[in-house]
């Protein structure tokens, strides 16, 4: 049974607990109710396409947690070379070569890092969730509005 989010059955849902409560965790961060059907559904669905992918391939062999996050690293690199020697990276430096360049890498790391979540058993929605609340304690919007500081400055 290939491994995988909400106990290694990839098509199923999650509990309704596990529903309610990330629906009250995103409205206890956010202050607001944020429309979704499933939680992380379409990350679910990029997983899958990702997978399939792989094993179609019989890749699954290839795709340790070492080999995914060295990939990845170099996905990440190749993406950082389409913004050398620019003076901001912003939009109206990038031609439109360039942007599709852009557009490429942001999407190999993004494969990557999805793959490596699913070998890991890390459901990517859940820890954004808890690394946003982690993040809201660490750098209060009273401390840092405006400011760049690391949370050990002040």
């Amino acid at each position: 049974m290939p491994r995988g989010w909400f106990g290694g059955r990839p098509h199923c849902r999650p509990p309704i607990g596990a529903i309610v409560w990330s629906l009250q965790l995103v409205f206890s961060l956010t202050g607001s109710i944020i429309p979704m059907t499933t939680p992380s559904s379409d990350l679910i669905a990029l997983r899958d396409i990702v997978r399939r992918f792989a094993e179609e391939r019989d890749w699954q062999q290839f795709h340790t947690p070492k080999n995914l996050v060295m990939a990845l690293s170099v996905e990440v690199a190749e993406l950082v070379e389409h913004f050398q020697w620019l003076k901001t990276g912003e939009q109206d430096e990038l031609d439109a070569v360039r942007r599709i360049g852009v557009r490429h890498e942001l999407a190999d790391s993004l494969v990557y890092l999805i793959r490596l979540a699913d070998r890991l058993d890390v459901d990517l929605y859940d820890a954004v969730i808890e690394k946003m609340a982690l993040n809201r304690e660490k750098y209060p919007v009273e401390k840092v509005k405006g400011q760049s500081r690391k949370y050990s400055e002040y």
